[in-house]
C-alpha cells in the first residue's frame, strides 16, 4: 500500500472519530438523564475529537507524497 493511500485510510479514520463524538455529544445531551453518564459519555466525546484533531494536524502538516 502506497503512502499516500495509507494517509488517506488515517483520515478516513479521524472523520469517523468526528462522527462518533457528534454522536456521543447528541446522546449526552439530549437522550440521557443520569448526570454520571452524562459527563462519561461527553468526555468521550470531547477524547474522540481531540484525537481526530491531532490525526488530521499531523496527516495535513506531513506533507505532500512523493511518487
Amino acid at each position: 500500500m502506497s503512502e499516500g493511500l495509507m494517509k488517506m485510510w488515517i483520515a478516513f479514520g479521524a472523520i469517523a472519530f468526528m462522527f462518533f463524538s457528534v454522536f456521543f455529544i447528541y446522546v449526552s445531551r439530549f437522550k440521557l438523564k443520569r448526570r454520571f453518564l452524562k459527563g462519561l459519555t461527553a468526555t468521550f466525546a470531547y477524547l474522540f475529537m481531540v484525537i481526530a484533531g491531532l490525526i488530521i494536524m499531523l496527516v495535513v502538516f506531513s506533507g505532500p507524497v512523493q511518487k
